[in-house]
Formats: C-alpha cells, structure tokens, sequence
C-alpha cells in the first residue's frame, strides 16, 4: 500500500502543476481579451469594472468563504485512520461546516452591493445599466458560493483535477461571452458584457463542481451523534474545527481590507480614467504573480495544512505543541525554504532588469491611449510589488496551516495596526509626496513586508518550540550569484544610458536588448555553477520523505 505522505506529497506537486498550467492558460487567454477589450472600452468603464466591481465580488467571496475555507482544509482525508472521524473530510459534521460559505454569502452580497451603490459617485452610477450590471455581480459571487461545500469536498479528497477543468473552462467561457456581448453590442452595454461574463464564469463553476460530486450530492444540515464526556449529544459541528472557522472569517475583513485595500483606495480617491490605467497596469503587473505566485501559495496551504495537520493544538490547550514527527517537519521546512529562495531570486531578477527595460515593454505593451494615465508609473512600482506578494503568500500559507485560535487572535491585533500603517502612508504617499496611485502600490508593499515579516517570525517560533529551527540564510543565493546579478546589473544601466534619445522601439534599441539577453544568460549560468548543490540536496530531502 502506498503511504500516506507520498499520496499527499505527489497530489500536492501535480496540484501545483496542474493549478500553474491553469494559471497559465487561464492568463494568457485573459491577457489577450484585455488587449482586445481595453481598445474596444474607454478606461472609465474598464476601471469601473476591473476595479469597483471586482471589488465587489471579491468582497463577498472573501468574507463569505476564506475563513472557513482555511480551516477546513486541516480536514484529514478518508485516508487519514488516526484521526477521528469527525475530523474526517467526508464527515457530516465537516460537510455541514462547509455550507456556512453559503449562508453567510446572502447577506454578506446584498449588504455588500446596497453599501456599493449607496456609497458609488454620481460619475460611476449615472453609466448606462449600472445597477443591472451589479445585481448580474452579486448573481454571480452567489453561484461560486453555492459550490463551495463540493470545492472544499474535493480539495480534502485531493481531487485537485476537478477544480482545474472547472476554472478552465469558466475562464474561457467568461472570456467569449465578455468579447461577443461587446463586439455585438454599441458601448452602452459594455458594463453589462463584462457582468454577463462573470455570471457565466460563476454558473460554470457550480455546474462542473455538480458533475463531479453527482455520486454524492447529500449537503443537508445534519445532527450527529457524538460522545463527549462519556455522554452522547447530538451536535451540528465539529467544535475546533468551527472555532478555527469563526477565528479565520473574523479575522478576513482586516485581512481583505489589506490585500484590496490599494483598490479601495483608487476607487474613491481617483477618477474613473485613472481608474482604468490602474487595472491595465495591475492586470499587466501581476501576470506573473496570478500565473505562478497564486497556484503556489494555494497549493502551499494544502501542502502544509495536511503535513502539518498533527500538530495543531488541542481545544484544551492552544499554546502546548504537540509532538510532530521529525520527517514532517523537515519536509516542510525544505519546501517553505526552496520556495523562499526561488522568490529571492526573482527579487534579484526584477530589480537587475526591469526598470532599464520597462519603457521599451510599455511602449511595446501598453495601448496609447493608457500611457497618459497612472499605469506607466505604477507598472514601475510593480517591480517591487510583485516579490513582495510572493515572499507574503506563502509565508502567510504557512501561518493559516499551523496557527492555532490563539495565533489567529494575536494575528487580528497586529492587521489592525498594518491596517492603520497602511492607510496613513497611503495618504502620505500619494497626497502628502505627491506619487499619486504609485504612492498606493509603495503603501501595499510596505503592508505585505510588515505582514511578510510578521508570518517569518511565526515560522521560527513554531519550529523552534518543537525542537527545529529554519534560516533565513538558506533563502539566500551564494555570494557568486549575487555578484553576477550586480554586474549584469550595473552593464544594462551603462547600456540604458548609451541609448538615451534613441526612439523606443526594438529595431532602435536593438543593442540594448542583446545586452540585457547576455546579462541574464550570465546569471542563469551562475545559479547552475553556483546552486547545483542546493538543488540536488533539495531533491534528496524531498526523495528521503516520500
């Protein structure tokens, strides 16, 4: 029989596979639409949409499901025989935690939509069908919530396969629909086509997510008999696993305040038009991170979650580790390293050779009529923005797969003062120096290095209390590397400054770019002479634990 932690070990990389060519795909459909939409929309309707609406939608589904999505996924699988079965993913008393997502989504969506249209400018609520195209958003967040309770079934089962043909196919679907309403219709629908699309994308999910749970579609509510105490009551949730929900949802508003808090902010502060550049620049700017930095932080949580699920303290006493196996912990301190270090050499990456760069990619890029807006100046700060997001996703992975009710709490205390952080150097960023939304996007990189740092700290007392320690060294490339990174860094700039004046074009610039191509040959080199070692050692632990 095959053990448990190979089955887990190889779900979760063909998971993380499977989620990247997602991603990939899923981008580069979206990415073409985007280039086909925003010459077809005027930057006031795509900033209404890529910006406030999304806002929306977002806001339902994360206060509505991220918490109890967390906390379920320490669920043991049907194979996990040591733990109780109430515990188990396919329990009642795990099913019928799962369908809090759809309860709380109800109110959570009309409330969320009469606060946004009650609170929107005249400018924004005066474009044609604005509150149809809304009330199609909170139709849409709502189908995603109804198949949340088969998500979480099948993510606990590993069936990671269905949640990437769903996705694939809603994003494709979303897409067609979104570019057929717009070439079929005049602009006056164009906030609709993009609602219509949603809704689509929203109906795909529950309709794939039903297909594959079909043998099973028993999600009643349910008492079950439990005992406790020597005494048999008849309950309707596991007690830590709901506690770990109610902790995670309370805590997600001070959480999406930060992580949307830069949207939320340009939604009120800045003109619709600037709006619009605003999304081109983020849609542009966090291409890679979507593709990449998301399938891996998601993929990351389910990874620890599961190797890490032993360890979770009791319900009778939160702050006492429990004993976890050392082959455990050593697995996942080598995968949250690794990846901690891949991160640090694409901050070596972007800083060595994007901003020599980014005229001639936003001219190659970025629609003329965008370059007037605020998307060429926070594309800049997107250099920065995009490693800060990844070092922050997967530590924060790590935190929601082995904190405890307590850790959530003293968590929730410190959001508020990131919060606070975050909103003052906003203001004092773009209204105080004058960066404009640049200064929004600086705000968000300081918050998610503060939230970063704070998670790192988590990490080392975790290992520390249960006799393992983690370095933050071995997030770090050997000094050779960092040395070839400094000097292709300094040969681009050289270059840059050589062909000041020149038109911005590839035939002009043509040099410039051979210079930047050799440059990165040079260090990719340099990992391989210098971190082969890493590499294979990286391999053996991970060959040790399976």
């Amino acid at each position: 029989m095959v053990p448990e932690k190979t089955t887990l070990l190889s779900a979760t990389l063909a998971s993380g596979r499977s989620l990247v060519l997602l991603q990939l795909f899923s981008r580069i459909v979206t990415f073409v639409l985007n280039q086909a939409l925003v010459r077809l929309v005027s930057p006031q309707v795509f900033g209404t949409t890529s910006i406030q609406f999304e806002l929306l939608l977002s806001t339902i589904l994360f206060l509505s499901r991220e918490g109890v999505r967390n906390a379920l996924l320490r669920a043991q699988t049907s194979s996990g025989a040591e733990q109780s079965s109430s515990r188990d993913a396919s329990s009642p008393l795990v099913t019928n935690i799962s369908l809090l997502p759809v309860f709380l989504g109800i109110p959570t969506a009309l409330g969320s939509a009469l606060l946004y249209i009650g609170s929107s400018s005249s400018t924004t609520s005066s474009q044609p069908h604005f509150q149809a195209s809304v009330a199609l958003y909170v139709v849409a967040a709502l189908f995603e919530l109804l198949s949340e309770p088969m998500y979480i079934r099948t993510q606990n089962e590993l069936r990671f396969r269905v949640r990437v043909r769903a996705e694939g196919t809603a994003v494709m679907l979303k897409t067609i629909t979104t570019f057929l309403v717009l070439v079929a219709t005049t602009e006056e629908w164009a906030l609709v086509a993009f609602a219509l699309g949603q809704t689509v994308y929203g109906l795909t999910m529950f309709l794939s997510f039903v297909a594959a749970c079909r043998d099973n579609l028993d999600f009643r509510l349910r008492r079950v008999p439990v005992t406790i105490h020597d005494h048999t009551e008849n309950i309707y949730f596991d007690p830590s696993l709901f506690n770990l929900s109610v902790a995670m949802t309370g805590q997600s508003l001070i959480k999406h305040f930060l992580t949307e808090g830069d949207k939320f902010l340009v939604s009120r502060l800045s003109p619709l038009a600037d709006q619009g550049g605003y999304a081109v620049a983020a849609n542009y700017g966090s291409l890679v991170a979507r593709i990449v930095f998301q399938p891996i932080e998601e993929t990351a949580r389910v990874f620890f979650s599961k190797t890490l699920a032993s360890s979770s303290p009791s319900t009778t006493d939160e702050k006492a580790p429990t004993e976890q196996p050392k082959e455990a912990l050593q697995t996942a301190s080598t995968v949250l390293l690794t990846l901690l270090l891949a991160f640090t050499h694409l901050l070596l990456l972007l800083i060595t050779f994007a901003p020599p760069y980014l005229p001639l990619a936003l001219s190659l890029a970025l629609p003329r009529k965008y370059l007037a807006t605020s998307a060429p100046g926070i594309l800049s700060v997107y250099i920065y923005y995009i490693p800060a997001m990844a070092y922050n996703g997967v530590l924060e992975a790590f935190f929601a797969s082995a904190a405890s009710p307590a850790d959530l709490r003293a968590q929730a205390r410190w959001m508020l003062v990131f919060s606070a952080a975050f909103v003052a150097g906003a203001a004092a960023l773009a209204r105080g120096l004058g960066l404009g939304d640049a200064g929004l996007v600086w705000a968000n990189v300081a918050n998610l290095a503060l939230r970063a740092g704070y998670a790192w700290a988590f990490v080392r007392r975790f290992f520390s209390a249960r006799g393992a320690t983690v370095e933050w060294r071995r997030a770090l490339p050997p000094l050779p590397v960092l040395a070839s990174f400094a000097a292709a860094g300094a040969a681009v700039r050289v270059s840059a400054g050589a062909y000041v004046g020149a038109p911005v074009n590839l035939l002009a610039r043509k040099g410039h770019v051979a210079v930047g191509v050799a440059g990165v040959l040079g260090c990719l080199v340099a990992c391989v002479l210098f971190e082969r070692r890493s590499v294979m050692q990286l391999v053996d632990s991970l060959r040790k634990a399976r």
